[in-house]
């Protein structure tokens, strides 16, 4: 077994570790949403606010155990593994993070949760980047179009353009910090924004070599 593995095994059994030990101290409902102000406008059952985040830490890695085995490409995953390996990490420690917050916060202790979740998110979103920069054509991760699946150069120049745009969205996160009532959008909309581009720019890098081979 892999270090990469067992770090991450070892993050979803904490958490539900973490899940029997508190069980007992949490309300019977619990607080579980809060609006883009960071104001709790959300409650949920006691046995869904411990136990949900455990639950999708487990289906997070075993999906992503399983994807390097069933893509039609994996010889492609597997030049990119220590990549996919260390976003799973950090995917899983993140979830930990808004998990414990969560915890902390039903116990009593109040702080404005979108403020608090930010740097996470910066994190992930540069995570992300240097993933998809460092990826090689498959069907599961990174920017899938018909344009990028069919050409490993429009994949290529695609992901490479998407690596930069990822870091650039989480460089936004930090700067949003600042602006408390529309910090949330600073997370959300950069990557929107420039997922949507990035799919365009595929069709048009696939149509510009395409034109040069003929």
């Amino acid at each position: 077994m892999t270090k990469s593995k067992i770090i991450s095994i070892s993050i979803v059994l904490f958490s539900f570790i973490v899940a029997l030990v508190v069980y007992g101290y949490m309300p019977n409902i619990m607080d579980g949403h809060w609006n883009a102000q960071g104001i709790m406008d959300g409650q949920i059952s006691k046995f869904w606010g411990v136990f949900l985040i455990p639950i999708i830490n487990f289906f997070i890695l075993l999906m992503f155990l399983i994807i390097p085995r069933i893509d039609p490409l994996k010889e492609n995953i597997k030049k990119f593994k220590k990549y996919f390996d260390f976003f799973l990490i950090i995917t899983l420690f993140f979830l930990n993070y808004i998990y414990i917050l969560t915890l902390i916060w039903n116990l009593g202790h109040r702080f404005n949760m979108i403020q608090v979740t930010m740097p996470g998110f910066a994190i992930l979103w540069y995570v992300c980047g240097v993933l998809v920069k460092n990826t090689e054509r498959n069907w599961f991760i990174g920017i899938r179009t018909p344009w990028t699946l069919m050409d490993d150069q429009v994949w290529r120049k695609t992901h490479d353009l998407a690596g930069t745009a990822f870091k650039i969205s989480a460089l936004l996160v930090i700067v949003g910090m600042i602006f408390d009532s529309m910090a949330i959008l600073f997370v959300i909309i950069p990557p929107i924004i420039f997922m949507s581009l990035l799919m365009f720019y595929s069709y048009f890098i696939y149509r510009r070599i395409n034109q040069l081979k003929r």
